[in-house]
């Protein structure tokens, strides 16, 4: 039978995978659902099914970094256990209330490290590897997005040139004995593979959230012991299902819409390269936001796109200025891509914003006061409750 104490930590766990959920299932299918091409009942339930595969492989990694590692496995108390689930889930709640995918991993890691900190066992060395690569992730992310955009982007555009047509992507045949699903009207073959590869970079993304967020709901319960760790990583999963059939709506909408408006190629890359961080991070146990990676790529992806009016030498001598226009992404790219430095700007000015600048203050605000405000919670709750 299960125990009141140990209950009450399930349902706290429970309460932190909810909002797991809500943030990650914006991040992942927020691209997606903001080019419609899917719905948003449809992300969250593939979601569901990659999360519990990226938490049950590649998660258990970061499950070990938070579960033992930062702190001693015996800090990990039931109490203290829900105590820091507490603060994880009051931190995403808020966000989440805001539409703003918060830094899971990073809000998790704050609460953890201030458990340590107020008893003494925090190890500076792990939170200081983990730092680091906070410190180095957006950096990574911006960097890649802006050589791709720069040097591939128009490339890929001409050779890939994902539009999307008017009209249903597909339709239903209903004049065989058996249904069965068509091209649309006005679909082509490139943009029905276009759209095939967005979904699998979702569910790619998907999986990276699991592997990276799944730790952040259960790691305390199981560091302490009092949850076998297949049975948390089971946990986990269904309350982000129930998060991203839910609050999720807000976040997707609030990613695919008033963060970006992203055409099919880009949110591909961005995709691509969010996921791939994120995952590798996870594999080496540093417990890493997905939203740091996907926000920091789509800015840098854009920024690439636009420099491309201007050479190296001619910025470096003065000869010509970088007028950075974030729609730089939704310019339309012609059959022949011009050569670096010979692009007119006014042709990647457009009327149409690629990035809100005032949503990436949001979220990049969010880095800094989600895991400082869980920290400095934690921290004050564990050395001035003395019954924890």
């Amino acid at each position: 039978m299960i125990s009141a104490p140990l209950l009450l930590g399930i349902l706290v766990a429970v309460f932190v995978g909810f909002n797991i959920g809500g943030s990650s299932t914006g991040i992942a299918w927020g691209p997606a659902v903001g080019a419609n091409v899917i719905s948003k009942t449809a992300a969250a339930a593939i979601m569901s099914v990659f999360f519990l595969i990226g938490g049950w492989t590649v998660g258990r990694n970061v499950i070990d970094t938070l579960g033992g590692r930062i702190v001693p496995q015996d800090e990990f108390t039931l109490a203290a256990s829900i105590a820091v689930l507490f603060f994880i889930g009051l931190g995403m709640l808020i966000a989440n209330v805001f539409g703003v995918p918060v830094p899971t991993s990073m809000v998790a890691t704050g609460s953890i490290a201030g458990l340590g900190a107020a008893m003494g066992g925090l190890n500076w060395e792990v939170l200081g590897r983990i730092f680091m690569w906070w410190m180095m992730t957006p950096a990574i992310a911006f960097w890649i997005g802006m050589v791709v955009g720069r040097y591939l982007y128009p490339y890929l555009d001409v050779y890939f040139y994902l539009r999307q047509s008017h009209g249903p992507l597909l339709k239903i045949d209903r004049n065989g004995s058996i249904p069965k699903p068509v091209k649309g009207p006005d679909t082509t073959n490139r943009e029905l593979a276009g759209v095939v590869l967005i979904v699998a970079i979702g569910c790619y993304m998907s999986f990276s959230a699991g592997a990276s967020n799944t730790a952040n709901a259960v790691a305390p319960l199981v560091g302490g012991g009092a949850l076998e760790e297949n049975s948390a990583i089971l946990l986990a999963a269904f309350a982000v299902a129930f998060g991203g059939f839910t609050i999720a709506r807000r976040t997707m909408q609030s990613v695919g819409s008033e963060l970006t408006d992203l055409p099919l190629l880009g949110a591909l890359i961005v995709a691509v390269v969010a996921s791939t961080i994120t995952t590798f991070l996870s594999w080496i146990g540093i417990p890493i936001s997905l939203v740091m990676a996907t926000v920091m790529t789509i800015v840098g992806l854009g920024w690439g796109r636009a420099t491309r009016t201007t050479t190296v030498r001619q910025y470096v001598r003065g000869e010509s200025e970088v007028e950075l226009s974030m729609s730089a992404l939704t310019a339309d790219t012609s059959d022949t891509v011009p050569a670096m430095g010979e692009e007119i700007p006014d042709d990647l000015v457009l009327e149409r914003r690629l990035v809100n600048p005032r949503a990436v203050g949001r979220f990049v605000s969010m880095w800094i006061i989600g895991p400082t405000v869980s920290a400095g919670l934690s921290y004050a709750f564990f050395s001035y409750v003395p019954f924890v």
